[in-house]
C-alpha cells in the first residue's frame, strides 16, 4: 500500500508525521525504523502518529528512529500542532493527548517561506517539573522525557556523541536510557547540544532537552533574568517560559518554529 506522510522539522529536529484518523497505519518497530532510516527510508529523528482520542480531538504517539515508542517529544509536539493546523483540524489553539498527559498549544505566528514551505511559531505547554536531582556536576530531571544536564566550558568543542554515550549506557541508565544535554553560558545566552536516546546520536535540537537546560540554568542561578530563556541549539533558537515555585517549576512552555518541509508517498 501507499502511505502518505508529511515531513516537518523543529529547529533541525526532524519528523515523519502520519494522519492516522482512519486507522490505516499499523506500524511495527521494524517498519518505523525503516521509514526513519536516512539511507533506505524517508529519514527522520522520529515518527509521529496523529490518532483520534476518546476524550479530546487529537492524540499524539511518538516513536524514536530506533522504532520504539518513546516518551514526550517537545519539538515533535510543536510539529504535531503545525500538522494539525495544515490538516484544517485547528485554527489558533488546541489541546492534545500525549504519553505524559494533556498538552495545550497555540500558534503564535504563521509565515510562508516560499510556495511550498510554511513556518509556524508554536507555543507548547509542557508538564510541571518536580523531583529534580542535583549533584555538583549535573542536574537530572524529567520534563516529559528524562534529561541529564551537564555544564561544559566550550559546548562547540564537546564530543557530544562519545560523552553522551558514556552516560546513556552507564550502569544507572543502560536499561531505560536518558538524554544528555551539554550546556554553556556565553554572552548572556544559553547554548545547548543534546545526545538523544532512541536516536543514539546528537540531534540538532531537542525540545524537552532545551526545557531541561533552561530549568537547570535557573536551578544553578546562571542568569539574573528568571522566567524566560532564549536558547541556541545547532538547529536554531527556542524560548522556554516558566514559573519557579520553590524547587519546582510550573507553567512551563516551549516556543519556537515548526517548519513544514514536504509531503510525499511511500510504498510499504
Amino acid at each position: 500500500m501507499k502511505l502518505t506522510f508529511n515531513k516537518y522539522h523543529g529547529t533541525g529536529n526532524d519528523f515523519i508525521l502520519i494522519d492516522n484518523r482512519k486507522e490505516i497505519f499499523a506500524g511495527n518497530k521494524e517498519l518505523i525504523k525503516h521509514l526513519c532510516d536516512r539511507r533506505f527510508g524517508i529519514g527522520a529523528d522520529g515518527l509521529i502518529i496523529l490518532n483520534k482520542s476518546e476524550s479530546i480531538p487529537l492524540k499524539m504517539t511518538y516513536y524514536n528512529s530506533d522504532g520504539n515508542e518513546s516518551t514526550m517529544c517537545g519539538n515533535g509536539g510543536r510539529c504535531f500542532v503545525a500538522f494539525a493546523k495544515r490538516l484544517g483540524m485547528i485554527t489558533k489553539s488546541t489541546y492534545f493527548e500525549a504519553i505524559d498527559g494533556t498538552h495545550q498549544a497555540s500558534i503564535i505566528q504563521e509565515e510562508k517561506i516560499d510556495r511550498k514551505q510554511t513556518v509556524m511559531n508554536v507555543k507548547l505547554g509542557m508538564k510541571n517539573v518536580q523531583g529534580i536531582e542535583q549533584d555538583k556536576d549535573y542536574i537530572f530531571m524529567d520534563t516529559g522525557s528524562p534529561h541529564y544536564v551537564i555544564r561544559v566550558e566550550d559546548v562547540s568543542k564537546t564530543d557530544v556523541i562519545t560523552e553522551g554515550r558514556k552516560i546513556r549506557y552507564n550502569d544507572r541508565f543502560k536499561d531505560k536510557g536518558t538524554n544528555v544535554n551539554f550546556i554553556q553560558v556565553k554572552d548572556d545566552s544559553l547554548y545547548v547540544r543534546t545526545y538523544e536516546r532512541g536516536v543514539e546520536d546528537e540531534t540538532f535540537s531537542c525540545g524537552t532537552g532545551v526545557t531541561a537546560a533552561a530549568l537547570a540554568a535557573d536551578y544553578w542561578n546562571l542568569f539574573n533574568t528568571k522566567g524566560l530563556y532564549k536558547i541556541s541549539t545547532p538547529g536554531g533558537e527556542l524560548k522556554v517560559h516558566y514559573k519557579r515555585v520553590g524547587n519546582n517549576f510550573e507553567n512551563v512552555f516551549l516556543e519556537g518554529a515548526a517548519t513544514f518541509v514536504f509531503e510525499g508517498e511511500i510504498e510499504i
